[in-house]
């Protein structure tokens, strides 16, 4: 079952267009006039690299993979998951960055180590294992000029006889990420978002969260994070830039809102979304392309557009905020959700001003200066590329919404991540698997479940506590659970037992007790 990496049996490019030809192979690599695709081994990665005189859409490469009809197979993300996560037979369709496949007791992982420089997918069929590689800029062939380009590290991690598919996920994580950013301490926190969904509320919410996140930690010597999450600027729920000053007659003072955060006894953060602006001053900021949303999409390539996001993170920074959560990037550069990128990414027909770097590098560019303009606060990456993250956000959220409305999206969603991308917490990022409402719309019984099971995995925990839900069992379950995640989670770490049988497993380890959830 295991591929043989060393060399490609079928190495394709794409130029001008979408649909790949083939390549010749010449000594190390393989190439066609202008074209060439360098094959190095280097430190137990296979590195492929790309030069091209003219344009360039995509590589696509080729190995044998014979598989056993019972092998079931596990991808990534190319962003977050949104509850569709799950061990799958082959064939299956493309998966993002990384995949694991299981035979029997033995298991295998294959990825691209994170930050590449092209948005890499696997797809396995019966007998051929194929990466493809997207090298555009925008929906257009990149420029290479007279550079190299990087396109990826290969990686492969073999499973020792009998070792579980849920450590050999673990240990193909720990070699594609060679460089997370250290966790500053366990990261738990108030954010209302998922009761008041940006509408209808002012400093003093914020604050008095702050307050009961504070209480229900009932003195733990570890802070917890009061949220200013969306809705603290004009133009809707949530609207993009500029991020110069708050609602008029409302958010008037940030710094004292940061303050009174502090006071309260929490470090205060903020949410802003910085690669679209709703008041639009220069339109040449903008990118061309696909535009679904009000908001306007900015263009990464321009050094003065990221010099403003630098400007805008370190605005947020001096207001007194230590936590950032940066969000849409992913869907304001694409013009698509996570399951709408397939291997395209966006439409056709267009590219960012400065064509020479691709989609991937563009990306990492970005998150690179906010990371930088932020400092020594912490940065959380919400709708983020999280393999092209990994090593520039302090936290990540690996799903799409939970909710204060609807138990089952949160059952779908925050469970469903959480099982699937835990193996990337500590080795990519902190995770975030979203918050954990508590709301008198949906049921208490089930929310706190989900709230037990983040609090042991030691993973980020953000509680959404509408006041009018707080009850004595409430609040004693929030204390209870908001005091362990500050205490870093189960020291032995939790594990999904029933995942390979199912989306959203109800059995699992915590160290030697075994725990069941009724979803």
């Amino acid at each position: 079952m295991v591929p043989a990496l060393e060399q490609p049996v079928d190495v394709l490019i794409a130029t001008d267009r979408w649909e790949p030809s083939p390549l010749t192979p010449a000594g190390a690599g393989f190439g066609s006039g202008s074209e060439r695709v360098e094959l190095d081994h280097e430190k137990g990665a296979l590195t492929v690299r790309l030069r091209s005189a003219g344009e360039v859409s995509r590589l696509v490469l080729r190995w044998p993979f014979p598989l056993p009809p019972d092998t079931l197979v596990l991808g990534d993300a190319w962003e977050r998951t949104y509850g569709d996560q799950a061990w799958r037979p082959v064939p299956t369709g493309i998966l993002p960055w990384y995949f694991l496949a299981r035979t029997g007791d033995a298991t295998i992982g294959v990825g691209v180590r994170v930050r590449p420089g092209a948005f890499c997918s696997w797809q396995v069929s019966d007998g051929d294992l194929t990466l493809h590689l997207n090298v555009r800029n925008g929906g257009a062939p990149v420029l290479l000029g007279d550079r190299e380009l990087e396109a990826a590290k290969i990686v492969q991690v073999t499973g020792e006889p009998g070792e579980s598919p849920w450590l050999v996920h673990q240990r193909l994580c720990a070699a594609l990420c060679d460089d997370p950013i250290p966790a500053r301490g366990p990261l738990v926190g108030a954010n209302n978002w998922y009761y008041a969904y940006g509408k209808d509320f002012g400093p003093e919410n914020v604050i008095a969260d702050a307050r009961t996140v504070v209480e229900l930690a009932d003195g733990h010597p570890v802070r917890p994070y009061g949220v200013v999450d969306a809705g603290w600027t004009e133009g809707g729920g949530a609207p993009g830039g500029p991020w110069t000053h708050g609602i008029p007659g409302l958010f008037d003072d940030l710094p004292g809102l940061a303050a009174a955060i502090r006071a309260e006894g929490a470090e205060p953060g903020i949410w802003f979304r910085p690669a679209a602006l709703t008041t639009v001053s220069d339109p040449v900021l903008l990118r061309p392309g696909p535009r679904p949303v009000p908001e306007q999409p900015l263009d990464l390539s321009r050094p003065e557009v990221i010099d403003l996001v630098r400007a805008d993170v370190a605005r947020l920074v001096d207001w007194g905020f230590t936590f950032l959560k940066h969000d849409f990037s992913t869907f304001d550069v694409f013009a698509r959700w996570g399951p709408e990128l397939g291997l395209e990414l966006t439409d056709g027909g267009w590219s960012f001003a400065d064509r020479s770097l691709t989609n991937a590098e563009l990306l990492v560019r970005f998150y690179t200066a906010i990371r930088e303009a932020a400092g020594s606060a912490t940065v959380l990456g919400c709708n983020v590329v999280g393999h092209l993250a990994a090593g520039l956000v302090d936290a990540q959220r690996t799903g799409d919404d939970t909710s204060g409305r609807e138990w089952d999206r949160t059952r779908q969603m925050g469970v469903n991540t959480l099982a699937f991308r835990l193996a990337q917490h500590g080795r990519f990022f902190t995770l975030d698997a979203d918050c954990v409402p508590a709301t008198p719309q949906t049921p208490w019984e089930k929310n706190r479940q989900f709230l037990d099971l983040v609090a042991r995995s030691g993973t980020a925990l953000f509680v959404s506590v509408d006041p009018r839900s707080r009850t004595e069992e409430v609040d004693r379950d929030l204390s209870a659970a908001i005091r362990l995640a500050l205490d870093g989670g189960s020291p032995g770490g939790i594990e999904p037992l029933d995942w390979l049988a199912t989306g959203h497993p109800e059995q699992w380890r915590d160290g030697d007790a075994g725990l069941i959830y009724r979803w």
